[in-house]
């Protein structure tokens, strides 16, 4: 969510969505509360400062760990004051192990995506670092059922060689798919209810998602091709929410509620789906973040996800 203020954003949240309500990250207050910077705090045994190239891997926790903590403190602070009593679902997102390994330096300043040990630690670190982040939103709002989102965007990049090399001249080796997936899969176990993985690049890897525990997959409608089709017929099928990005993430004209999710119900007449199956597996979201939008636009986008979602419950077809 776009400002620095933690309750207007839980406020905004929590006044658009009756039973689908998310803990707001602000990256805009600065390092600490940015999605690698915010993830990199939950790490348990494994510390991140700012250098100039981005997030690295320290001996110690320091100020921006500590600045991390401080910001996630303030979210959950807002949240609870605006979730007495809530007993619908719950999203808390974090950046998924890929991501994280592609973003977070180590020590000599190249990605821990170079070093196979290192990936393995800091996969392991961030289910623990979650259990405990989970668990204490649970405490915080203990009538909600608690959704996991794991944020990998870079994913497809770490799949297929790449992400760039410190250097910039060179990128790193692509992780073998089984490596991705094991890895995913033991992360999505810290959370014993349902997880959803989210990436909002191309070439979405639904099949691979799904075998690594994805309750839900999280995307940008827009960037769908013809070749993605027939997995996302296997994840309908296969009980795998869909949650569709067709609502701009940046400021912009938004169309009618109806047209905004015509694109979902031509997709559907295509696969020879149910139109009755749309609105028990999908979700309607914006295609991405609205940290880059303004605040006044970041409420006009949630609540057009809720009319464009009503707009295909009541005409599926």
């Amino acid at each position: 969510m776009p400002g620095g203020d933690a309750r207007e954003a839980a406020k905004a949240v929590t006044g658009s969505f009756e039973d689908f309500v998310h803990l707001p990250e602000l990256p805009g207050r600065g390092p600490g509360a940015d999605m690698i910077g915010r993830t990199a705090g939950l790490l348990v045994e494994v510390y991140a400062r700012v250098e100039p190239s981005g997030w690295r891997v320290g001996d110690r926790p320091g100020r921006d760990t500590r600045r991390a903590h401080a910001w996630l403190r303030q979210d959950l602070d807002a949240l609870e004051e605006f979730t007495q009593g809530y007993e619908g679902a719950l999203k808390v997102q974090a950046v998924g192990p890929w991501t994280l390994a592609a973003a977070l330096e180590l020590r000599g300043g190249e990605a821990a995506l170079s070093d196979p040990g290192a990936c393995r630690d800091l996969s392991a670190s961030l289910a623990e670092g979650l259990r405990g982040h989970l668990a204490e939103v649970r405490r915080r709002v203990p009538g909600a059922r608690i959704v996991l989102q794991l944020d990998e965007p870079s994913l497809t990049a770490v799949l297929r060689g790449h992400v760039k090399t410190a250097s910039g001249y060179r990128t790193h080796r692509a992780v073998d798919r089984q490596v991705v997936e094991g890895a995913l899969r033991e992360v999505t176990g810290a959370h014993d209810g349902p997880a959803v993985i989210h990436s909002c690049a191309p070439d979405v890897p639904f099949a691979l998602l799904r075998r690594a525990g994805a309750a839900g997959i999280s995307f940008d409608f827009g960037l769908l091709t013809e070749r993605d089709e027939e997995a996302i017929g296997e994840a309908v099928e296969g009980g795998t929410k869909l949650f569709a990005g067709v609502v701009p993430s940046t400021d912009g004209p938004l169309s009618d509620p109806a047209g905004s999710v015509m694109g979902v119900r031509t997709l559907w007449r295509r696969l020879g789906l149910q139109p009755g199956t749309l609105a028990e597996s999908l979700v309607i979201t914006p295609t991405c973040g609205l940290a880059g939008a303004s605040p006044a636009y970041a409420r006009s986008a949630l609540a057009h996800c809720v009319k464009a979602a009503k707009s295909l419950a009541d005409n599926p077809e």
